[in-house]
Order: structure tokens, then C-alpha cells, then sequence
């Protein structure tokens, strides 16, 4: 069993505290670089230890950051994700109300390596805890002298301020993130240019996820090769994984990254519940394409589930088993992006709509000829059409469930009825 080091403090009391995490190590990982690091150096680390970003795209941090211009003159920003919205996920959460300072600590050494001096916590407007306790870090980070001006005597300054979201979706999304923070509708921005070199107030910025953010003080403290010993090699470190659907033992796990999805289904979630078996697999959120229970061998890591058709996402698994309809599961994630769709582009827009009319047709036994073609058809309409990445996360799981379920959707249209409910 891999040691705790992301929620190695979530069962201490008072965990949320600067005291707390002080005594942990807390904050040496920043006395450390503002003493021995230039900012290129600190970059070339977080290179060296691979980690690969935690929101969803798996992109390589440390070269993320290196896309900043060096530019002096330039005034940069860093802006934390925390806009946590993709259903079955629950990391986030986890870390800003047990540990907000490891990744407030972890937002310092960002903006210390690509030369920022103002940050921004973009956070789930519903998350009232998360808010409370960031607030309340920030304070005591401030008092600590870790924030503000000349941070432990250095000459480098950071101020970070929370902004709460208004529970769009779609902010999740980095360039909608930026534009809700500019005070705009949150909708995504065509790229390039990307937010490194044109982001918030048109000016260089790097937009991180919380939990990506919280293993850099560890990466400082325990060294890069450290990190990259730790599960895949190609995308290595600890990984926090959220639990949920029809398993015994549902949960948050902190597990190397590449753990077998079977090995975290059956062996540490429990499997499935008395007299059920499982059925299929979301893996990472439900923006991610289920999988089958015969292909449950495939490890968690972005280039393994890329090769199997789907991806790692946020980690939200979700668990399905044979008493559940996939017509009805279809129909929930369908309608939820159907709803949270900013409407930029029609595709996502107008095609999302029409495929919830049409699921919902077939839940209520109303389907007729022609409606799986017609599925199908406006998936492919929507798959690579679009401004971000709803649209084709949408379209991927719905197609993925036609493929491998097709008669249950046929059985709703013969038989006028679900054969589960």
C-alpha cells in the first residue's frame, strides 16, 4: 500500500490549519526555493518529475509553465481551477477542505516560477466549506508571511484572491474560467492563442487544477526522481481517485497513478454489491467513455485508456452493474450536458438537445424506426465540431453506450419499455 502524501493530513485534527500543515513540513518546500531555486530551475524540476496535470487533459505541467515569455515587462497570472463540476468527481473538494494549504503552497511556487505576482482560486460556487477554509488559509498564509509582500524576506510578492463561480459548468474549461474571471459569460475562447502566451487580461497565464497544484511542494521536497518512481512512467505520481456508483466501498483513494481500474474497483472499492455483478465502467467522469467489465484490466493512466478508448479525466469512477439500464444512464449524462451546453456553438447546442428529445423518447416508450440512426448520426455531428470539449465528451460517451448496449436502446424501441425498471 503506496504511502499517503496528498491526504497524508486529512485525518488530522484541525488538518485545514496553517499550524496543522506547519507541523507536516508544511511551507518548506517554499522557504527552500525562494532560497536555493532561480524560477527556470524550479520549471526544469517540475519537468523532471513529469507530472502530468490533473484536470482532465493530462498535459505536462512543467512544460505548461515553460510557455510563458520570460519578459519582465510582462505582468503574468496563475489562476487555480477549482471549478470541480464534472459529475462523479471529488478530489478537489477533498483537498481544499482537509489541506487548503498544500495547495496554496503549491500555488506559490507556480506563480514564483513563471514570474506572477497575482492569483486567482476559481472555485465551485457551491463548494460553501471549500470557500470557508481557503478563506481562512489565505489569511493565515497572509499573517504567516508565506503571501504579501517579500515573502519570507525574499523580494518576490503574490496576493491570491478566491473567486466563486456561479455554477456553470463549463468554467471548468480554461479559457471560460478566464472569461467568467474578466467578468464576461463563461463561454470558451477559440485557440490559439492559448492562455500561456493571451489569457487573463489578455496577459501570459497558466491555469493549474487543485490537485496538480498540491503535489508540487512534495515534488520540492522529496525531489523529482521521487515523484516519477511512483506508479506509471508515463505519467507518474499519486493520484486521488473518487469512487461512486454500485460498488460496497465508495470513496476517495489515493493510489499510484497506473493502478489497474480492476485492482480499484474490486480490491480496494469492494466490487459490487451482494447478488450483482458489474456491467460496465466510467473511468474518469462522465465526460469519459464507459468501458466493459472484460476490459477492467486496463490501468488508470491517460495513455493506457486513450488506448482503450476512453480516458482518465478527473478519476471520477463510476460503477454500473447488471440491474442498471445504460439507456437510462445515457439519458442523465446526456441531459446534464444538454443543460450545461454555454450554447456557443451549434453543434453542441442544438445537437445535444435533440439527442436528449430523443432519449427521452425511448425512456418513456415512445421510440420509434429511425431513432438510433438518428443517435448515431448526431453524435457524429457533434464529435469534433466544437469550440471545447463538452460537445465531445457528450457525443463519446453516447456513442460509446450505442456501441456496446445497442439492444438494450433497441429493446426500448421494439418493446415500448425498459426491461430493468
Amino acid at each position: 500500500m503506496m504511502e499517503k502524501v496528498l491526504l497524508k493530513n486529512a485525518e488530522t485534527p484541525d488538518s485545514h490549519t496553517v499550524g496543522a500543515y506547519e507541523a507536516s513540513g508544511g511551507y518548506q518546500a517554499l522557504a527552500t526555493v525562494l532560497r536555493d531555486y532561480q524560477p527556470d530551475e524550479l520549471i526544469e524540476l517540475v519537468k523532471e518529475s513529469n507530472l502530468k496535470g490533473r484536470g482532465g487533459a493530462g498535459f505536462a505541467t512543467g512544460v505548461k509553465w515553460g510557455f510563458v515569455p520570460k519578459d519582465p515587462a510582462l505582468k503574468k497570472y496563475l489562476c487555480c481551477n477549482a471549478d470541480e463540476g464534472e459529475p462523479g468527481t471529488f478530489k478537489d473538494r477533498a483537498i481544499m477542505e482537509k489541506d487548503p494549504h498544500q495547495m496554496i503552497e503549491g500555488m506559490i511556487l507556480c506563480a514564483y516560477a513563471i514570474g506572477a505576482e497575482t492569483a486567482y482560486i476559481y472555485i465551485r460556487g457551491e463548494y460553501t466549506l471549500s470557500i470557508q477554509r481557503l478563506e481562512a488559509a489565505l489569511q493565515e498564509a497572509y499573517d504567516k508571511g508565506y503571501l504579501g509582500q517579500r515573502i519570507l524576506g525574499s523580494d518576490f510578492n503574490l496576493d491570491i484572491y478566491v473567486h466563486c463561480g456561479a455554477g456553470a459548468y463549463i468554467c471548468g474549461e480554461e479559457t471560460a474560467l478566464i472569461e467568467s474571471l474578466e467578468g464576461r459569460r463563461g463561454q470558451p475562447r477559440l485557440k490559439p492563442p492559448f492562455p500561456a502566451i493571451e489569457g487573463l487580461y489578455a496577459s501570459p497565464t497558466v491555469v493549474n487544477n487543485v490537485e496538480t497544484l498540491a503535489c508540487v511542494p512534495h515534488i520540492v521536497t522529496r525531489g523529482a526522481e521521487w515523484f516519477s518512481a511512483i506508479g506509471s512512467a508515463s505519467g507518474p505520481g499519486p493520484k486521488l481517485y473518487c469512487l461512486s456508483g454500485h460498488v460496497r466501498k465508495p470513496g476517495l483513494y489515493e493510489l499510484p497513478m497506473g493502478i489497474p481500474l480492476r485492482e480499484l474497483v474490486e480490491e480496494h472499492a469492494g466490487g459490487a454489491k451482494p447478488g450483482r455483478k458489474i456491467k460496465a465502467v466510467i473511468p474518469g467522469g462522465v465526460s469519459a467513455p464507459m468501458i466493459l467489465e472484460s476490459d477492467l484490466d486496463v490501468c488508470m493512466d491517460f495513455e493506457s485508456l486513450a488506448a482503450a478508448g476512453t480516458m482518465l479525466g478527473s478519476a471520477g469512477v463510476i460503477v454500473i452493474d447488471d440491474n442498471d439500464c445504460v439507456v437510462r444512464v445515457a439519458t442523465r449524462i446526456t441531459e446534464f450536458f444538454a443543460h450545461e451546453s454555454c450554447g456557443k456553438c451549434s453543434p453542441c447546442r442544438e445537437g445535444l438537445s435533440w439527442a436528449v428529445k430523443i432519449l427521452r423518447r425511448l425512456e418513456n416508450g415512445e421510440g420509434k424506426e429511425g431513432d438510433l440512426e438518428q443517435l448515431d448520426f448526431l453524435c457524429d455531428g457533434i464529435f469534433g465540431n466544437t469550440f471545447c470539449a463538452l460537445g465531445d465528451g457528450a457525443a463519446w460517451g453516447l456513442r460509446r453506450a450505442l456501441q456496446h448496449f445497442r439492444d438494450e436502446f433497441v429493446y426500448h424501441v421494439e418493446k415500448k419499455e425498459c426491461p430493468f425498471h
